[in-house]
Formats: structure tokens, C-alpha cells, sequence
């Protein structure tokens, strides 16, 4: 079983929230009374942002991203870009503690080395930053928190030499902390195969245009996440990257040259709306519309939605919305591969538990690597539900729910490990099952600090 990460902290609420009730460092959630009908444009896509950031201070010129996401993890970011010499300005937004833009000016792939980077367990940061500083003028140290210290960065570091880093392992071969020097990235040809995590790809794609040769990446099996690396790509073309890759992208092709800085809208965080969405399609009657989410989304975890569809529920999806309501009849169990949404399918599995008939969760290997175990994560609190779990081959998941899932009324804590996404995708639990306890909620602040007011908002917004 997963182990917690680090001492919960304190959680202050927000004065009239009336579905959720402070028990010492855990939160009870109030099931819902009545259907509710919803809108949100949730914050910006974490992975987005800092994709953005670091294209953004490889540029040459000015940058400006609207609708940034501002929590735990951009913060680690902006502040860590800060160190490396780059100037970042930011526009404060009525609601506290957010940012309506950040303005970037890029140093033209030029950084200040001479840092120390302590990234926490921003694993983005991480991964990128580690590809990045090969371009710094000085040595710089790059270190995250113990659990960070246990997530894979040997297969990046390895990519990474191969086309000429110099980067060293400080106190153990294989993790942090690590010690970047100048190089010279030549770049060239780079086989890969299927890797721990997929940001090790982007982490070096996106240095791309900064390789002497460029870069030419020929995948040798398919490539992990491959929804998350398309989105890297797709990143780099708004920064004016010159790039062809096949559709299966086998074969991706980035010529050497310069991002240019631009004025990009973040779209809202998909991964975030699952859990709205997922209270939805649990509660017939009830509607909920994801502004700014669309068709076009550059966000693999999009998707959700779909799989909703399939279980069941009722979906409109239009160029810049989608809207999912829950049916009166049962939602129902699938079998699907989730590879290209892992983070999504975890409020897959709790959806799953309140189904009818069995649920196959396939390609979650990366799962296994995150902020905790996830799988083994969702095995646990899943059993508390009531769900058999059983996990087969590190990367699927089958459940098979508790016939009196909805009826049960004893009160259960669900641990979340000091894991934003196991908190907020339980929470919807709490709205069809009666005594539902989050552990340590002050997590979600990793990715996103107002969730507790948005999800009240949603469960106080009664249909007519």
C-alpha cells in the first residue's frame, strides 16, 4: 500500500461552503440532495503552462500567456525560470492568488547557470528543466523532494547524453539530485522506445530548434503517452518550431532554428474538469458544461468525456464547450485503453465504481510512477468503496463495483497520499456515497488551489 508522502497540512475553508465539513485534517463530503446544473471554465492546463513557461524563455522576445494556471507546481516553475536568469512579470487576477497573464522575455535559449534548482515533486519541472539547463552559461544543481528523489529520471538522462548533455548523478546513479553542465547539444538522430514517462520525450523535443543538428526521434515501438507528446508538438508549432512527424509519430522531425515569443491563451486544465464532468454523469438529472473545452483542445485527457459517453451518460461537444448530464438509466462498465489520458482514468475508476457490470482500465504502466503509486493508490480506496481491484501486468486495472456501492452508509477516510488527483477524484464519491472523508484535502493545491470552493459551487448549483 501506498505511503503518505509528507505531515498533512491545516486546511482553511471558505465561510458558507455547506457540502464539505472540516474533520480535523480531512474533509466529509455531503452527498448530493438534488441534481444540479452547472458551468465552469476551469483553471488553466497545468501542463500546458509549463510547457509554455519554458518555450516562452528559449524564445527570442517577449511572451505573454493568458490564463495561466497559478498553484504549487507553476509556481515551482515561474521561480525556478526566475533563478535561470529569465524575466517573467505577472498580471494578478481578481480572484486570489491567480494570474490573468504572465509576461515571459525569453533569453533566446541563453540561461544563467551558477543555481540551484529545488523543484519539489514538480515533475514536470523536473523532467524540463533538467533538458533545459544544458543550455545554461554555469553548472546548475537540480533537486526535488523524496518522493521526486524515487521517480524515474535515468532514461531522460541517458537520452540526454546521447546528443551531447553533460549531466551527472550527485549521490546515486539514477535520481535526483543531479548536476548540469554547458554543453554544446549537437542532437542528430535519437532512437527511443516506450519510456518511464513520456514528458522525458517532450523534455527533449522541445530543445529541438536548440540542437546544432537538430533533432531526429524514431520511435522503435509506440511511444508512452503519446496524447501528451503530440501536445508538446503542438506547443513548439505556436513558438513557430519547424517540425514534421508522421501521424503515428514513429518519426518526429525538429529542424534546427529559434522559437519566437508569442501571446497564447491557456486553455482550462481537462484533467480538472473530469471530476466535474464525472459528477454529472453520476447523478441523473444533473448537467455540467466545460467552458473553453472543445473539439480542437490540445489536451489529450479530452477524452474523458468520451468514455463518459460511452458508460452512458449524455454528451453535447461543440468547438469550445462540452456538457455532460447524467442519464436516468445506470452508467455501465467498458473496457478501454486509457494510454493516452492516465491521469483521466482515475476518475474513470471511481466512476467505474458506482457502474454496473465490470470495468477494464488498460495502459496505466506510467501510473505507477507519479506523485505516489497510483495504481496501488486506487486499489486501496477503491476497496474502500466496496469495488474489488485487482491490478494485472503493472499497467490495468479491472473493477468490479460493489452491488450496494450507493447504499452503504458507514463513514470511511480515504488516504490520498500526498496526491493531488487521488483527493479530487474521490471527492465525487463523496456526492453518491454516503461518508466520504478526503485526507489531507490541502493537497489539491499542487495543481489547483480553489477546488474545494468550485466543487462546492457545483454541489450548491440545484437544477431548475
Amino acid at each position: 500500500m501506498p505511503r503518505i508522502q509528507r505531515m498533512p497540512q491545516p486546511l482553511r475553508l471558505e465561510s458558507g461552503m455547506a457540502g464539505i465539513h472540516a474533520r480535523g485534517n480531512s474533509l466529509l463530503i455531503a452527498p448530493l440532495a438534488a441534481p444540479f446544473r452547472f458551468s465552469i471554465t476551469p483553471p488553466g492546463s497545468k501542463s500546458l503552462t509549463n510547457r509554455f513557461l519554458l518555450l516562452a524563455a528559449l524564445a527570442n522576445g517577449r511572451s505573454t500567456l493568458h490564463r495561466p494556471l497559478r498553484a504549487e507546481d507553476t509556481d515551482v516553475m515561474v521561480a525556478a525560470l526566475r533563478q535561470l536568469g529569465i524575466d517573467i512579470e505577472s498580471e494578478e487576477r481578481d480572484e486570489p492568488q491567480s494570474w490573468s497573464a504572465l509576461h515571459v522575455t525569453g533569453a533566446g535559449g541563453a540561461l544563467r547557470g551558477g543555481a540551484t534548482l529545488k523543484l519539489h515533486n514538480a515533475g514536470t519541472a523536473v523532467r524540463f528543466l533538467t533538458a533545459a539547463c544544458a543550455l545554461a552559461d554555469a553548472p546548475v544543481m537540480i533537486d526535488g523532494n523524496a518522493r521526486m528523489r524515487q521517480r524515474p529520471i535515468a532514461e531522460l538522462v541517458e537520452l540526454l547524453r546521447s546528443i551531447g548533455a553533460k549531466i551527472e548523478f550527485v549521490q546515486g546513479e539514477g535520481s535526483l539530485p543531479l548536476r548540469v553542465r554547458p554543453a554544446a547539444l549537437r542532437g542528430g538522430e535519437v532512437a527511443v522506445g516506450p519510456t518511464l514517462s513520456s514528458q522525458f520525450i517532450s523534455a527533449l523535443l522541445m530543445m529541438g530548434p536548440h540542437m546544432h543538428e537538430g533533432l531526429s526521434l524514431r520511435a522503435t515501438a509506440a511511444l508512452t503517452s503519446p496524447g501528451y507528446v503530440a501536445m508538446t508538438l503542438g506547443c513548439m508549432d505556436r513558438f513557430g518550431a519547424t517540425i514534421d512527424a508522421t501521424a503515428s509519430l514513429d518519426r518526429i522531425d525538429v529542424a534546427a532554428g529559434a522559437y519566437e515569443g508569442v501571446d497564447v491563451n491557456i486553455e482550462p486544465d481537462a484533467s480538472s474538469a473530469t471530476y466535474f464532468l464525472a459528477a454529472a454523469a453520476l447523478s441523473p438529472g444533473s448537467v455540467c458544461t466545460i467552458e473553453g473545452l472543445g473539439k480542437g483542445s490540445l489536451q489529450p485527457d479530452v477524452r474523458f468525456a468520451d468514455a463518459l459517453h460511452e458508460m452512458g451518460a449524455n454528451l453535447t461537444f461543440g468547438r469550445a464547450f462540452l456538457t455532460i448530464s447524467g442519464s436516468e438509466e445506470p452508467l455501465r462498465g467498458i473496457d478501454l485503453d486509457c494510454s493516452l489520458m492516465p491521469d483521466a482514468a482515475m476518475t474513470l475508476a471511481v466512476v467505474a465504481a458506482f457502474a454496473q457490470g465490470e470495468t477494464v482500465l488498460r495502459g496505466l504502466s506510467t501510473l505507477k510512477h507519479k506523485e505516489t503509486d497510483r495504481l496501488a493508490a486506487l486499489q486501496a480506496e477503491l476497496a474502500r468503496l466496496g469495488a474489488a481491484v485487482e491490478i494485472e501486468d503493472d499497467e490495468l486495472l479491472v473493477i468490479e463495483p460493489a452491488a450496494d456501492a450507493r447504499q452503504r452508509r458507514d463513514e470511511i477516510l480515504i488516504e490520498t497520499y500526498d496526491d493531488h488527483r487521488i483527493a479530487m477524484a474521490f471527492s465525487v464519491a463523496g456526492l453518491v456515497r454516503p461518508g466520504v472523508c478526503i485526507a489531507d484535502p490541502g493537497c489539491v493545491g499542487k495543481t489547483y488551489p480553489g477546488y474545494w470552493r468550485d466543487f462546492d459551487r457545483m454541489r450548491g448549483s440545484v437544477a431548475s
